[in-house]
């Protein structure tokens, strides 16, 4: 066979990937960056990474397979973004807040609400939208570690190397992230 044949049915493929993924991919992109545009670019590099470089083995479906592409891919994005982005300064993250919902022991001063699944589909697409709106107002580096530690359940390390960050330093980002997200919660979801 020759090149031209072997290039006009790798083309193919992508074309017939894009038709049959693209709209999940796009959406599961769109979810992760938030930003339209990145998850276009990221969707594009993906199938074109699946075009040139490893060529699918059939030990998956294609979905999970182009889906394992693309988390990667988004990853390379969180990692770009971190190192153009200075971490935030302890001022940003509201200490002063934070400290409010523990005792001199560091203990709960007011233990959480009990939360509840949402039974009704309406009130858990508004849940989510809230979750969505309060992950949002994180500072960058904040939204970055919660999203690779509670959405793709990337290990500490991972997340370090990936964000060139100390486990120690991704603790405390975490640890931030939770307590704005549960005031958030508790002020915007909870407290309705």
């Amino acid at each position: 066979m020759s090149t031209l044949n072997t290039l006009e049915q790798e083309l193919d493929n992508g074309h017939d990937w894009l038709v049959a993924h693209g709209d999940f991919l796009y959406r599961f992109a769109l979810a992760r960056l938030k930003n339209p545009e990145l998850a276009e670019d990221v969707v594009q590099e993906t199938l074109l990474a699946a075009i040139q470089g490893a060529k699918f083995s059939g030990k998956s479906n294609v979905r999970t397979w182009l889906t394992g592409i693309l988390k990667h891919k988004i990853i390379d994005t969180f990692c770009r973004q971190q190192h153009e982005m200075p971490l935030p300064d302890d001022d940003e993250l509201g200490d002063a807040e934070i400290d409010d919902f523990f005792d001199a022991r560091g203990r709960w001063i007011d233990r959480p609400g009990e939360w509840e699944l949402p039974t009704d589909e309406l009130e858990q697409k508004q849940f989510l939208q809230t979750l969505q709106a309060c992950i949002n107002r994180l500072p960058e580096s904040l939204a970055q570690v919660f999203m690779l530690r509670e959405v793709h359940e990337e290990e500490t390390t991972e997340i370090c190397s990936q964000l060139g960050i100390t486990a120690s330093n991704a603790w405390v980002m975490l640890h931030r992230a939770r307590l704005s997200l549960r005031q958030c919660l508790e002020l915007n979801w909870l407290g309705r």
